[in-house]
């Protein structure tokens, strides 16, 4: 029964990183907006952390859409445009949107010049709905669009640039404002994009499954395996061995995750998220004493043991917890999908449940075998007290 149990720890440590890894895809059906709108169709947008939701009605030719920018800040505007003379943002007609200085969001057309001015105006097509949403830092625009044969099929582009003085000013023409264009058919759904996918991205994702699967699996599975399998007695010191290859493996893949946050954050300085990255930068550091405490570690006879146990369990206990809480930090700061954190809650849900049944049982055997032992001293005590009986006799 415990190599059994030992086996299912381990095969489960291992199913979990794997669920969580495969479960990470991403995709903008899993969004929901306030005011429950609904979209049938979506498209993630591969530049700027953007999406593009809308519903086609053919038998009048309006299409709902919500424009959807993630990680959207005050210092910045939005527009989402279309352009039936091409794949640029020189005459197209476009949504603009941004918070103005006294907190207030604003949001209007506009028939991009050629000049790249976005000065408030009319477009060739009806918008008879135009409103804009800024929540958990995302800004929505939603609109309802009269459409014309020429714009069910045709260019799409859309930016994001600062304000100056409290008005939009000229966004950047290099990087990824420079490949956000592509086209859009309402009718079919389809869309493509003319840049190349967005390596930040594939930096973001990469860092979030590295911390998460480090801090946040392969540490708790840890921690685990140290309080519970040393109970069972056929486990022998095989238990410290998988706690010490859970740890620093754990600690080795979440030194790479902190590099890659470090590396985003130096490639985005406008974009900050302070609570997670002074998370980030206090759970290094914590993760690092406990690495280097390994090479200070007493004999279990020495008389400073156990204070090194408690700085041990105290500071591995506050490692992880604040590793949850940051993980859950950073999904908020992807939150262009919530399946990222759904699949963590469900790790946390599985990681708990075992926890719990194994301090059960853990106890169970604490518990019979204090009774074992006070059986045992119970009956060498009358056997012992017999023996001299009868020797007096």
């Amino acid at each position: 029964m415990e190599k059994s149990l030992t086996a299912t720890v381990l095969f489960s440590c291992t199913l979990l990183i794997s669920l969580f890894v495969s479960s990470s895809a991403q995709t903008c059906k899993n969004y929901t907006f306030s005011g429950n709108q609904t979209y049938s169709t979506c498209t993630n947008l591969p530049q700027l952390n953007c999406s593009i939701h809308w519903n086609y009605y053919p038998s009048n030719m309006t299409a709902d859409i919500a424009f959807r920018k993630n990680g959207a800040t005050t210092s910045n505007w939005i527009a989402w445009a279309l352009n039936p003379s091409g794949p640029r943002m020189a005459g197209s007609q476009a949504l603009v949107a941004y918070l103005r200085s006294d907190g207030t969001l604003y949001t209007y057309t506009t028939q991009v010049g050629q000049t790249g001015s976005i000065v408030p105006g009319n477009l060739s097509f009806e918008v008879p709905n135009l409103t804009v949403d800024n929540t958990g830092g995302d800004m929505t625009i939603f609109a309802t669009l009269k459409l014309t044969s020429s714009l069910l099929s045709t260019s799409q582009v859309w930016q994001e640039g600062p304000l100056t003085g409290g008005n939009p000013s000229q966004h950047p023409t290099t990087g990824e404002n420079g490949q956000s264009v592509g086209t859009l058919n309402f009718a079919t759904g389809s869309v493509t994009s003319n840049g190349v996918s967005n390596p930040k991205d594939r930096k973001r994702n990469v860092h979030g499954v590295l911390n998460a699967v480090s801090w946040g699996i392969l540490m708790p599975v840890g921690i685990i395996i140290a309080r519970y399998l040393k109970v069972f007695k056929s486990v022998g010191p095989a238990w410290f061995y998988l706690h010490a290859i859970c740890q620093t493996s754990g600690y080795a893949v979440g030194v790479a995750g902190w590099a890659t946050g470090m590396k985003l954050g130096s490639d985005s300085p406008a974009i900050t998220y302070k609570t997670h990255r002074n998370l980030g930068i206090t759970i290094f550091a914590l993760g690092t004493l406990q690495v280097l405490a390994l090479l200070l570690r007493p004999k279990p006879d020495h008389k400073y043991r156990l204070y090194w146990n408690i700085y041990h369990h105290t500071i591995g206990y506050t490692t992880v917890i604040l590793s949850i809480i940051n993980i859950f930090e950073g999904f908020d700061a992807l939150d262009r999908e919530k399946n990222w954190k759904k699949a963590y809650i469900g790790v946390l849900i599985f990681l708990g449940s075992v926890a719990v049944v194994l301090e059960a049982v853990t106890w169970m055997i604490v518990i019979k075998r204090k009774k074992t032992a006070s059986s045992d001293k119970h009956a060498n005590g009358v056997n012992g007290y017999g023996s001299r009986v009868q020797q007096t006799a």
